[in-house]
């Protein structure tokens, strides 16, 4: 029984990695070409950059906005428990929790990530 297990994860192995070689000789690229990889504007070289400049900003805002969405998704099925847990428990888990995430809010606002004006 275990030859047998053995003998085809060999074989799914060596078959995996045939599939994988195989694969990245046949996917090569040709070569980059500076005209076919710029942005097309009529012919013209472009006057300014096509990409526009990410925002960090932005992002840390999104990715701040996200962490709260989630602990609120988290806090708000602690009313749905209430009447099947005990009071001193449900009221210390509940703090508890609401206290990591105003720690959380006082730490962003005292790193700067909630000033967008910068």
């Amino acid at each position: 029984m275990i030859f047998v297990i053995l003998s085809v994860s060999l074989g799914l192995m060596i078959l995996s990695s045939l599939v994988m070689g195989a694969a990245s000789l046949l996917s090569k690229k040709s070569l980059v070409d500076r005209e076919k990889s710029s942005p097309f504007e009529c012919g013209f070289d472009p006057m300014s950059s096509a990409r526009l400049p990410f925002s960090l900003r932005f992002f840390l805002i999104a990715v701040i906005f996200l962490i709260f969405d989630v602990e609120i998704a988290l806090l708000l099925p602690m009313i749905m428990i209430l009447p099947s847990s005990s009071m001193m428990l449900w009221s210390l888990v509940g703090n508890f929790f609401l206290v990591i995430l105003i720690l959380g809010l006082y730490h962003e606002w005292n790193e700067g990530a909630l000033d967008w004006a910068h």
